[in-house]
């Protein structure tokens, strides 16, 4: 009859994903009485998958918690760095985790929480780069919208530009930065500079 018990209450405590979700049910009399040998799996971090990526974007986080002690960015939020050396800008976006950096002469000296595309339009993935720099301009698609600090990528007009963060993609396709951010990033570009779009 214990052998019975004990093996009904192995059942149910693999059934279970945490160790505490079975600890509610008290199956067992007390903690003096708990089998030892059952062994109950825990939730591992899942591995984030790109539609596209040349591993640059996994690469920045990195160098984020490097340089900044930072693991995120809340919405609006960006770290700049206190000197900038010389040498050729790079930018990558992250449409996954809504994250911009900024590398000169490959080091990271910027990132920034942003926001891309929301549900029904497209921040396309690849490798861009800047095509026209505007200190403010306004958007010819949609109801003359502002586009401060405006840096376009492609013919179709998406940008990087100063706008709204709420926390989630809700630009038309192009990417919203903080407008401080979008200012600095605006000094240090020129047409031509790379822009890396992953995803």
């Amino acid at each position: 009859m214990r052998t019975t018990k004990l093996m009904f209450a192995a059942a149910v405590l693999a059934t279970f994903s945490t160790s505490s979700d079975a600890r509610k049910f008290h199956l067992l009399r007390s903690h003096a009485h708990r089998p030892t040998g059952i062994a109950v799996a825990r939730p591992q971090p899942q591995p984030v998958h790109y539609q596209w990526s040349l591993g640059a974007a996994p690469k920045a986080h990195a160098d984020l918690v490097a340089r900044f002690g930072k693991v995120g960015l809340d919405p609006g939020q960006y770290v700049w760095a206190g000197s900038i050396p010389e040498g050729d800008t790079r930018v990558i976006i992250d449409r996954l985790t809504q994250m911009a950096y900024v590398y000169r002469a490959n080091e990271l000296v910027g990132a920034a929480h942003v926001s891309s595309a929301r549900q029904g339009h497209t921040t396309p993935l690849g490798e861009w780069s800047v095509l026209e720099k505007r200190p403010f301009y306004r958007s010819k698609k949609y109801d003359n919208a502002p586009m401060p600090w405006m840096e376009r990528i492609d013919q179709y007009g998406i940008a990087l530009h100063g706008g709204g963060i709420p926390g989630y993609p809700e630009s038309h396709g192009c990417i919203h930065l903080p407008m401080k951010f979008a200012q600095k990033l605006y000094g240090l570009t020129k047409i031509g500079t790379k822009v890396i779009i992953e995803g």
